[in-house]
């Protein structure tokens, strides 16, 4: 059975024939309307989130499909002790397709691997975000018309950032790519994904702890919050929460076609007076979002034989 753990799951056309899905359905969303007609989501979110989970929810829906819905651990068997393998068996009894959300890193490969239907990741800890690249790429795809030769700047919590991980497993598939890898010292990217995805594949990196300083250079501004949930030390949370601060005065040094990207929810790290920029993608993003999350929906339940 066929599933969505990991972005390397799936190979470069693969993705872009998603993306040609998305675009359609952004140009005839009635050609897909009744395309889930009768198939049942079930989202398991035992974390926190709100577009996530509604954007899976809504491109459900936009399929014509239907929704059954975990939105917490308290609110489910996991409270009484149920394992995650034991909690997806009973749903795949109920459903045709699990999107689950997990703070545990590799929760979602052991779901996968006890489902009878297929398991898309929507987050397992720190580790990956498939669904949160395919937004990521459809964002870049339609703002800078290409995947190759861009200097790609990554910015905040390049530590616990799941989305980051997986935009770069991504975009390292792509030929001219350079990433900046803008951090404080404490919430640098790990050495595993340096070592074994850009070293080994010969990708060009420089790490800095200045954004002002390399802003000229970027094609793509990915910017990341420092992430609370992922902190034991409070004290530590506090001293970086603000380390970067996205505002005019930084864009001022900007490319005038820098697609400036985040996964949100935001909290300091863009002013909002950087939303009226035309720059600012970030809303476009979660739209491309549920584009995507619908096109990966199609694709899994066609594979599965079930639509």
């Amino acid at each position: 059975m066929r599933s969505a753990i990991d972005i390397v799951d799936f190979s470069t056309q693969e993705i872009e024939d998603m993306i040609g899905v998305a675009l359609d359905i952004i140009d005839n969303p009635d050609k897909y309307a009744h395309a889930c007609d009768r198939k049942k989501l079930a989202t398991l979110f035992f974390e926190p989130s709100t577009r996530t989970r509604l954007s899976f929810e809504a491109a459900m829906y936009e399929l014509g499909g239907n929704v059954i819905s975990v939105s917490s651990a308290n609110s489910s068997s996991a409270a009484k002790g149920e394992s995650v393998a034991d909690t997806v068996k009973v749903v795949s009894c109920y459903a045709d397709i699990i999107a689950m959300r997990h703070p545990k890193e590799g929760a979602a490969l052991v779901a996968a691997n006890n489902a009878t239907i297929p398991v898309i990741n929507a987050g397992d800890g720190g580790h990956c975000h498939p669904t949160q690249t395919f937004a990521d790429l459809l964002t870049i795809y339609r703002e800078k018309g290409t995947f190759e030769n861009l200097t790609i700047g990554l910015c905040g919590d390049l530590k616990f950032g799941r989305t980051v991980h997986s935009l770069i497993n991504a975009m390292c598939r792509y030929t001219g790519n350079k990433f900046v890898l803008i951090s404080p010292n404490e919430l640098k990217l790990p050495s595993y994904v340096k070592k074994d995805v850009l070293k080994e594949r010969g990708i060009p990196y420089v790490q800095t702890t200045s954004l002002e300083e390399v802003m000229p250079d970027l094609d793509v501004l990915y910017m990341t919050r420092v992430q609370r949930e992922r902190f034991f030390n409070e004290e530590d949370y506090l001293r970086l929460k603000d380390t970067y601060v996205l505002d005019m005065k930084k864009l001022a040094r900007a490319k005038d076609d820098l697609c400036i990207m985040h996964p949100l929810p935001r909290v300091n790290e863009i002013s909002v007076a950087v939303d009226d920029d035309p720059r600012a993608c970030y809303f476009k993003q979660v739209l491309n979002g549920k584009y995507m999350r619908m096109a990966l929906i199609l694709k899994l339940l066609k594979e599965a034989g079930t639509i």
